[in-house]
């Protein structure tokens, strides 16, 4: 007994070294990828429903290739229909990679990866977990979703694969995200971003391959993608921040900001910029509910909105500056999204788009409810150590 918990103190204290020197080296190794300002058309997408009728419609219509990253595909219907499509365009000949997170796309069988490169397609996991710093590597994910086809068509934004996302989480309820389909520019950078990551697991390198890059005439949505590899998204949302004039909008899942991304929001309020954060109420993991108390309780003594979605689980990432610069893409604005995951962001500028992404806003308010002081102040014992525990582990929710 005393060897098995002298075994255990040493796992336990080894771990957030493991953590640090694998982010140091990850930082070592990280290069900032800057993509061009580029002009796209976007179709908006909340509900899984039409977003998978659109996506396998396209999918189906492939011609040359289909490249798709996601971070999560299960192992249930949905998922199957998914995977079918794709070992059928593969028979057709069309060239078919699939990259999916280790970690993340656990449920996948080893039956449905042996059907796929079967029937042709090209299936790698990414971000698999390894030594020396094993603990670092299980937390550092791929949180990117893209899929490109024909590299005429892209796909980028927060939901993933599998019956949750069609809000069939009896738990869970109505799930509600924001996706993005684009056609124009912008897709050469899903490409590249694809194949950058295709590369860094499979050691292929595809990047000069012209075919994956045809000609692609500009859209109506001036844009630029934002890539992050467990670095400098901090450095973004604080530019976003910093900029603001009027008001900001926040929505996501989980509102973990950290010191430095709380300050600036701090300090905006006080020089007059109205804020509102949308949250939601209910929660798919452990935790991330109460870690954001803290400083759901700083936001409402500064005069902020603070809102709980009611309607099922928001999902959404979404990130509004005085109504003409809109972010949406796969990052939280949570301490995993800052430092540990990969993520794809798309920040927009000005357009007659943002009609239709204000529409949804407005409906994602409607559905929620405005929190107060009290709300966040007057907790259960329950919830009290819930928020402890989660303000402690708060890097890994």
């Amino acid at each position: 007994m005393t060897v098995f918990l002298l075994v255990l103190l040493l796992f336990i204290a080894w771990l957030p070294v493991d953590f640090w020197l694998g982010r140091r080296r990850q930082l070592k190794r990280v290069r900032q990828r800057a993509f061009p300002r580029r002009k796209s058309d976007f179709r908006l997408y909340t509900y899984g429903k039409m977003l998978y009728r659109d996506l396998f419609a396209d999918i189906e219509q492939a011609k040359d290739h289909i490249h798709i990253l996601f971070f999560i595909v299960k192992n249930d219907a949905v998922s199957q229909r998914f995977l079918q499509l794709l070992m059928k365009k593969a028979q057709e000949g069309v060239e078919v990679r699939l990259l999916l997170d280790r970690v993340g796309s656990h449920l996948l069988s080893r039956k449905s990866i042996r059907e796929l490169r079967r029937a042709g397609v090209h299936f790698a996991f990414c971000h698999n977990p390894r030594f020396p710093y094993f603990f670092y590597s299980i937390n550092q994910r791929n949180h990117r979703k893209i899929t490109v086809i024909d590299g005429k068509i892209g796909y980028v934004g927060g939901f993933n694969i599998g019956e949750e996302y069609l809000g069939n989480d009896p738990k869970l309820g109505n799930w509600r995200d924001y996706h993005l389909r684009l056609t124009g520019e912008g897709v050469q950078d899903l490409q590249t971003q694809f194949l950058h990551d295709w590369r860094d697991d499979t050691k292929e390198n595809l990047l000069r391959e012209s075919r994956y890059f045809p000609p692609l005439l500009p859209g109506a949505v001036e844009h630029y993608f934002v890539p992050t590899d467990g670095a400098y998204l901090q450095q973004t949302f604080l530019d976003l921040i910093e900029m603001a004039q009027h008001d900001i909008y926040i929505g996501t899942p989980y509102f973990i900001p950290g010191k430095r991304l709380m300050d600036a929001l701090i300090q905006a309020a006080q020089r007059g910029v109205r804020i509102a954060v949308l949250v939601p109420k209910k929660s798919d993991h452990p935790l991330v509910r109460e870690a954001k108390f803290p400083y759901m309780r700083q936001l409402l003594r500064e005069g902020c909105d603070v809102y709980e979605f009611l309607n099922g689980f928001f999902h959404a990432k979404i990130f509004i500056v005085d109504g003409h610069i809109c972010d949406i893409g796969t990052a939280n604005f949570d301490l995993r999204s800052l430092y540990i995951n990969h993520e794809m962001n798309c920040i927009m500028q000005d357009s007659s788009f943002f009609a239709a992404i204000k529409k949804e806003v407005d409906e994602d308010l409607e559905a929620s409810r405005k929190l107060t002081l009290e709300d966040v102040e007057r907790l259960s014992f329950g919830e009290r150590l819930k928020e402890k525990i989660g303000t402690i582990i708060a890097f890994f929710l």
